[in-house]
């Protein structure tokens, strides 16, 4: 009777073992090597990426020609692919060019640092029949290639499952959820800013300047003084319609709205304190203008200068 028990419990073990084999689902070891990435459009939130991609499995069902899906692709070109069935297992290899929409972060633009998201699921088979494996083997992207304006700071491959809170119509399922897993490559960037820092804010910086001068013009010229400070008022607004053409909207306060919003309080302290200087002027009162002038100067230019470079310098350090 012993002897029976213990043939059941041993054969009850097999064929659970059995079971969990037959209901593991099938790796497919993935690997990725970047040849270029170029086009970046800041504005329309998109880029071009070059790339091989190849795929080892056994399962032969996995038909990933037809069945690749690239998530966030705008559009998908394969201009090479082979296969390889032979040493039961199949080894598949293309090439393909993707156009990829993401999104950007742009708080600290110019000084900012961006996540390029790259990944692949199978269509047809859910993460209870496949799991992707990454391929780490050797490097992932061409050293030699160069991305105008950026530097490569660092990729990196992982598996992982991505959910969907639907059941794309299949009634049999308990609840409207699929799994698939997925294969992520993500590819940190950093701009190299300082040359495009200048460019767009020198303008600014300009206009800044002339306005500034207003504390040096004789106070005999208070018209002038005027007339310089609010034409420096319109062109720092009109320099920064200019810089937000080039970027995608943003609904949070980015550095580039800060230093311009500095920039026009700043003109607009220097208005009042000419206003100020002209009240004085009219009470003939010139040498406390002239003092007030120089002292107003003074204070205006070190706290310009000290919240710019504080604000460039955080931005530098996000």
């Amino acid at each position: 009777m012993k002897y029976k028990i213990l043939i059941f419990i041993a054969m009850l073990f097999v064929s659970l073992g059995v079971m969990a084999q037959q209901t593991a689902p099938d790796t497919v070891k993935t690997g990725i090597y970047i040849t270029s990435i170029h086009d970046v459009n800041f504005k329309d939130k998109e880029y071009t990426i070059d790339l091989w991609l190849w795929l080892k499995y056994k399962n032969k069902k996995f038909d990933f020609l037809q069945n690749l899906e690239v998530p966030q692709a705008k559009t998908v070109t394969k201009s090479f692919s082979t296969i390889d069935s032979s040493k039961n297992r199949v080894y598949m290899l293309m090439k393909l060019q993707c156009v990829m929409k993401d999104s950007w972060a742009i708080n600290n633009f110019p000084f900012d640092k961006q996540k390029l998201r790259f990944s692949i699921e199978n269509s047809q088979f859910d993460s209870h029949s496949l799991i992707f494996v990454p391929d780490n083997l050797g490097k992932h992207f061409d050293p030699r290639f160069v991305l105008p304006g950026w530097k490569i700071d660092s990729l990196s491959i992982l598996a992982g499952t991505k959910i969907y809170e639907t059941g794309f119509g299949d009634d049999s399922l308990a609840k409207p959820h699929t799994e698939y897993s997925n294969f992520r490559v993500k590819i940190q960037i950093d701009r190299d800013a300082m040359g495009l820092f200048w460019k767009m804010f020198l303008g600014m910086y300009v206009a800044f300047l002339i306005a500034y001068m207003c504390f040096y013009i004789h106070t005999d010229s208070i018209d002038s003084r005027f007339g310089l400070s609010v034409g420096a008022l319109f062109a720092v607004i009109g320099n920064k319609y200019i810089v937000d053409s080039a970027l995608p909207e943003s609904t949070t306060f980015t550095l580039v709205d800060t230093l311009h919003g500095i920039t026009l309080l700043f003109i607009l302290c220097i208005i009042i304190c000419t206003s100020y200087s002209l009240k004085l002027i009219k009470k003939e009162k010139i040498d406390k203008a002239i003092k007030f002038d120089f002292l107003s100067a003074q204070i205006l230019l070190g706290i310009y200068v000290l919240l710019n470079g504080y604000f460039i310098f955080m931005a530098e350090r996000g």
